[in-house]
């Protein structure tokens, strides 16, 4: 399984942009399906954004569409996470993931996971 280290969480006023960064190795990282997740205080962790493995297809949770933008370059082994106009309501810790050849269009499976990283939005 390929190993994940995010970074590039922080405080960030509201609308502003901050830039996730996960980066894989221990693994061959074009083949894996990569997603983001996020984990507010009290709650469950949630689905963000997933991109499949040849950077084709992306989907993402409607609460962040338009705002964030989920990718990924294989030649240096990382998925990135732009997120623009942010709201408190972003506050989370975030977690990339990874799936071998998974399918982009399901939330679940994934056998790798970060250790996630704090992204906190001031309002």
């Amino acid at each position: 399984q390929v190993q994940l280290v995010e970074s590039g969480g922080g405080l960030v006023q509201a609308g502003g942009s901050l830039r996730l960064s996960c980066a894989a190795s221990g693994g061959t990282f074009s083949r894996y399906t990569m997603a983001w997740f996020r984990q507010a205080p009290g709650k469950e962790r949630a689905f963000v954004a997933i991109i499949s493995w040849a950077g084709i297809t992306t989907y993402y949770a409607d609460s962040v569409k338009g705002r964030f933008t989920i990718s990924r370059d294989n030649a240096k082994n990382t998925v990135y996470l732009q997120m623009n106009s942010l709201k408190p309501e972003d506050t989370a810790v975030y977690y990339c993931a990874a799936k071998f050849l998974g399918d982009p269009r399901g939330r679940d499976d994934f056998g790798s996971w970060g250790q996630g990283t704090q992204v906190t939005v001031s309002s």
